[in-house]
């Protein structure tokens, strides 16, 4: 029987002009069946934590006094064979030269976001893809990104790739486990060290992996997959 596969997907800093030059794209997998029992275990850790089962988890939202609940969450996914996380980090968007290579802001994105998933996908498992909303155009976006993934791994009748779907994080639990691990990816590659419960979340993941977060790992590292993606070696 063909495995089926969810995958959800976050970005930080994405915009080609932000208050950010490091990108990140984030990506958090786990097989179909075991996707309503993890969303259920991390609201009942949000419970175990005096927290709503409903507050969305947010890199952002870090802060002294929910400092132990992110670092149980990461824990959390560190400890739960069933979860897998990919990203993709551009550490200066300044030196890309969209020009050069014939494509905007947005074509390249896409690409990137191929550069993200390529890892993960297996052509004889199915998936699933949940992009976070992030404004009105995240259905055509959704659209567009299926084509392009579909046609570089040569899934014509669309088997391997299911679904691209646009979901609110809020109601998403991997969605919000994608934020948080992103976060933690982009603060670490931005060199920052104004938090102190963020920086806690950032070497709770360095000391369990065993990774600097700012290096690209083995290719078939599963459990935290990094590449650091340089402007200078390739666009696309």
């Amino acid at each position: 029987m063909t495995t089926m596969y969810n995958i959800y997907c976050d970005e930080s800093c994405h915009l080609e002009r932000d208050q950010s030059k490091v990108m990140v794209l984030a990506a958090v997998c786990c097989p179909k069946d075991q996707a309503y029992f993890i969303a259920r275990e991390i609201r009942e850790l949000k419970k175990q934590h005096s927290l709503d089962p409903t507050f969305e988890v947010k890199w952002t939202k870090i802060s002294p006094k929910k400092k132990a609940f992110y670092l149980a969450l990461t824990d959390y996914f560190l400890d739960q064979e069933a979860l897998a996380f990919r990203a993709v980090v551009i550490p200066d968007k300044a030196k890309l030269r969209h020009g050069d290579f014939g494509q905007d802001h947005d074509e390249w994105y896409y690409k990137m976001y191929f550069t993200l998933l390529k890892v993960i996908l297996e052509p004889h498992a199915k998936y699933r893809i949940y992009i976070d909303i992030k404004d009105t155009h995240s259905a055509a976006k959704a659209r567009s990104l299926r084509k392009v993934l579909c046609n570089n791994i040569y899934d014509f009748d669309r088997r391997i790739i299911e679904t691209i779907q646009p979901v609110h994080s809020h109601e998403v639990e991997q969605i919000q486990l994608a934020d948080l691990l992103g976060g933690a990816i982009c603060y670490a590659n931005r060199d920052l060290n104004s938090s102190a419960a963020k920086l806690e979340i950032v070497n709770r993941l360095r000391k369990r992996t065993g990774y600097s977060l700012t290096r690209t790992t083995l290719l078939k590292e599963r459990k935290l997959n990094l590449l650091i993606w340089q402007a200078n070696e390739e666009q696309a």
